[in-house]
């Protein structure tokens, strides 16, 4: 199996170092599955206190096996007790369902990430 490794610096983003970052990783069988990033942003205008998901991906062997899931309820449960209202982020086109099914909903057009892909922002409301 090819597997495609980031270099350090595709690893880390500025917000890494903000009070109350996290990252999770699913393993199965000491193997990375899932990964993703959370870390307290308000959405835009929204006075209480949100946070936003970055960087989720699972590896092509583990897609459709609920591990992702499992990630997002975890991180949801842990988010809960900081008090935020909500989580959101800016979902790949082709994730969009996968979001729907945890709860999240489409809050913006469809915007184009350069050198990455077409995305909506999503939020899913804890309260």
């Amino acid at each position: 199996m090819i597997k495609f490794i980031p270099t350090e610096e595709e690893c880390v983003f500025p917000t890494d170092k903000v009070g109350g970052a996290f990252h999770l990783a699913f393993y199965v069988d000491d193997e990375i599955a899932t990964i993703a990033s959370f870390f307290p942003k308000n959405y835009k205008d929204r006075a209480e206190l949100g946070y936003q998901l970055r960087g989720m991906a699972t590896d092509t062997p583990f897609l459709g096996k609920g591990y992702g899931k499992q990630l997002v309820e975890f991180a949801v449960a842990y988010i809960k007790k900081t008090n935020a209202q909500y989580i959101w982020c800016n979902a790949r086109t082709s994730a969009v369902k996968f979001y729907e099914k945890l709860g999240f909903e489409l809050v913006s057009e469809e915007f184009e990430i350069a050198g990455v892909g077409p995305h909506y922002e999503m939020i899913l409301n804890l309260y």
